[in-house]
């Protein structure tokens, strides 16, 4: 199964793009602030610090998911959506055979969601990498649950029979 978010990308440049004319409307109306506060330089950075604080948590949420389980290996990437194609500082991929897929966990919170994926080693330990999926939609979010129980449930069956509990 393959998918990924990509439509969504237009939409996260308009949010960039109203964000930074909104700032820029904000300065450009100290003259109208004067008339309100004492202090117009004040507020007019307030404004600009409410409106960085939104960008930068739109920047760091607005990733680039996929998930593409095809064939006998798993790959699982993250990247960011602006810039991606010349810059990859932000790209994250992990890619992995199935059978050493050990558990996985969706964790929601208000404006973030996240993936970990729990895979076996060869020294028999467990490492865990984490994906943001936050703009992923929630039927995407169901088919990548179901994909990954069924490996899951596949490979506890697949232990069982070799005699690995």
């Amino acid at each position: 199964m393959r998918t990924n978010n990509s439509k969504v990308k237009n939409t996260i440049i308009s949010v960039y793009f109203i964000l930074i004319v909104l700032v820029i409307m904000a300065t450009t109306l100290l003259s109208y602030f004067e008339d309100l506060y004492e202090n117009p330089t004040l507020a007019v950075f307030g404004i600009i610090a409410v409106f960085t604080f939104l960008f930068f948590i739109t920047h760091r949420n607005a990733k680039y998911f996929e998930y593409d389980s095809d064939g006998a290996k798993v790959v699982i990437l993250n990247k960011g959506l602006l810039l991606a194609e010349h810059f990859n500082y932000r790209e994250y991929k992990v890619e992995f055979l199935k059978d050493r897929l050990e558990g996985y966990r969706f964790k929601n919170l208000i404006f973030y969601r996240s993936l970990t994926v729990l895979l076996k080693e060869r020294n028999d330990g467990i490492s865990a990498y984490t994906f943001n999926i936050t703009l992923l939609t929630r039927k995407k979010r169901r088919y990548i649950r179901q994909s990954l129980s069924k490996m899951v449930k596949l490979n506890k069956r697949q232990n069982k029979v070799d005699g690995r509990t």
